[in-house]
């Protein structure tokens, strides 16, 4: 067993020896045995390297990082308590069904489930869990059996989920989070200085929050293990949603897009035209509409807030509108092609700090009332992060509190 593909009925034996405090009362409450009991508890410590329990004459007692694992067990078990009660409620399903299904559940199904999600067939899900087909597909079953409603179906593509497996996957991609979490705060309580953080990052968040935030935790941290995402805000917040993403940082929704997450805003960051440092129209004190549609323009995709007040200023059946339009969804490129041409953009003021600053790129004297976008990090509600991830939101927020007073 490894905490990244638990025995989940190791894992319950634990947390029932802490709730009991006492191995035979557990061995009842889990229908094992006391040899077993303990040989679970056993093999759960030699994994974590560390004491879950003070066993003395009169009772078993959870030690301090006993508290810790037993914290993060007891949240994978609501994530899957979670699921199994979606499943009843979209399937109309028996409730009584479900008081055992979570208990009944293993580690080897979650991992089948979740492998079959990502790879959309059995045979590239056994390769990529280093498994054989029968074993995955017998493993996919046999949940599909326990839940008593459809998980998969076929397709001409191969093998599709149902929206009860959808769901069941997100939470049991939750629960296994929650091991992670358990050994990095075991680590730390070890002595160990870093630990695991996964950050979903919109554009403007790229420019300067980041970099600087990142510079200072590695520093000060270097074994911590950090991956930065980026992409469209509808597969960041579904990683985020997933599990596979620990916190998103960028512009903020109105109105939050979904119910089990929430935000929390750094600063308010105002929009601006923006072109080269020579630009032609720099040489006008008073900027019209129809001077800035003169030019042509380098402009986000679609659905990106700024593209929206692009159209709102140059609406397509307006008549006024720039002849010369590029969408692209790299912010590099639009730098570039405004630094070595005439083109205009509109952008977030924070996000040319940098062009700014090297006299490379500036904004144009016009203004743009009610533009500000509030900026900052998108969490799961409930989500409780490591001390590594904590001490990361705490830099950003200082960070952000510097880039509001240039404002």
């Amino acid at each position: 067993m490894s905490l990244r593909n638990p025995n989940l009925k190791h894992l319950r034996a634990c947390l029932a020896v802490a709730r009991r405090q006492s191995i035979s009362a557990a061995a009842e409450d889990v229908y094992m045995s006391q040899p077993a009991v303990t040989q679970a508890v056993a093999k759960v410590e030699r994994l974590l390297g560390v004491e879950l329990f003070d066993r003395r004459p009169e009772g078993v007692f959870v030690t301090e990082p006993g508290k810790i694992f037993v914290r993060r067990v007891e949240r994978l078990q609501d994530y899957l308590v979670q699921a199994t009660a979606e499943i009843m409620r979209i399937g109309r399903r028996n409730r009584g069904h479900q008081v055992k299904l979570h208990q009944l559940v293993t580690g080897v199904q979650l991992r089948a489930l979740i492998a079959i999600s990502e790879a959309g067939s059995f045979s590239l899900a056994a390769r990529n869990v280093g498994v054989s087909q029968p074993s995955l597909h017998r493993a996919a079953r046999e949940l599909e059996q326990l839940c008593a409603v459809p998980l998969f179906e076929k397709a001409s593509t191969g093998i599709l989920l149902t929206k009860q497996a959808e769901t069941f996957v997100m939470f049991a991609k939750l629960a296994l989070v929650e091991l992670g979490q358990a050994e990095d705060e075991i680590a730390s309580w070890k002595g160990g200085r870093g630990g695991r953080i996964v950050i979903g990052s919109m554009p403007l968040a790229r420019s300067a929050i980041l970099p600087n935030a990142i510079n200072a935790i590695m520093e000060e941290f270097p074994d911590t293990r950090l991956r930065v995402v980026d992409g469209p805000y509808q597969d960041l917040l579904f990683g985020l949603r997933h599990g596979d993403i620990d916190l998103l940082i960028g512009a903020l929704r109105d109105p939050v897009p979904v119910d089990d997450v929430v935000q929390h805003k750094l600063f308010d960051d105002p929009l601006a035209i923006v072109g080269r440092v020579h630009h032609p129209l720099l040489r006008q004190k008073k900027l019209t509409p129809a001077d800035l549609a003169a030019y042509g323009w380098a402009v986000p995709l679609r659905g990106a807030p700024t593209r929206d007040y692009f159209e709102t200023m140059f609406p397509v059946d307006g008549g006024l509108r720039p002849q010369s339009i590029v969408e692209t969804g790299s912010l590099i490129l639009i730098r570039r092609m405004l630094s070595t041409s005439d083109k205009l953009t509109i952008i977030s003021r924070h996000q040319i700090m940098q062009e700014e600053k090297y006299g490379e790129l500036t904004m144009l004297p016009i203004d743009l009332p009610d533009t500000e976008r509030p900026i900052g990090l998108t969490v799961r509600k409930g989500w409780s992060p490591t001390s590594i991830q904590q001490n990361l939101i705490e830099r950003l927020e200082a960070i952000s509190k510097n880039i509001a007073t240039l404002w």
